[in-house]
């Protein structure tokens, strides 16, 4: 299954590659919404093989996810792959410079279920195929609109 989201923003390709890499924003941001999160490298920089393990309630059954930067290629994308153990996962992140001051973030999550288990929890999923992409689009849409303000709050 697969859900995709394309956004222009008003920013410089570095500076939205900053935004989507903000690694301490992102773990405040899951933290937020009531998951257990933890990082389980020992680097120093951003960079391949930074990696998390993460606790989330889905379906309201506390699932255990693992989530480890696989793809660094500043200033032009990133990817994550998440495993549950039956169900695994990509999360790619590329970036396009439209012009210097104009970037396009095009964010792909990509989820597969891996044993008999998974495929029953996806299937739910593959109901809500819908609700889900729009949900997906619009907070896309929202992330991308907030990096703009942030991004002219700093200009």
């Amino acid at each position: 299954m697969q859900f995709t989201s394309r956004e222009d923003i008003d920013a410089p390709i570095e500076a939205v590659f900053a935004e989507v890499t903000d690694v301490a924003a992102f773990e405040r941001l899951v933290l937020g919404r009531g998951a257990d999160l933890r990082r389980t490298d020992t680097l120093t920089e951003p960079g391949v093989g930074m990696a998390w393990h993460a606790r989330v309630t889905w379906r309201e059954t506390p699932r255990e996810v693992d989530i480890t930067l696989v793809d660094y290629d500043p200033p032009t994308g990133v990817a994550f792959d998440l495993n549950s153990g039956a169900i695994t996962g990509r999360l790619q992140v590329d970036l396009d410079a439209l012009t210097p001051e104009r970037t396009r973030l095009h964010v792909d999550l990509t989820v597969a279920a891996s044993t008999l288990s998974g495929r029953l929890m996806l299937q739910p999923v593959k109901l809500m195929r819908s609700d889900l992409d729009r949900r997906f689009r619009l907070r896309m849409a929202e992330y991308a609109r907030n990096m703009e303000d942030r991004f002219k709050d700093r200009a």
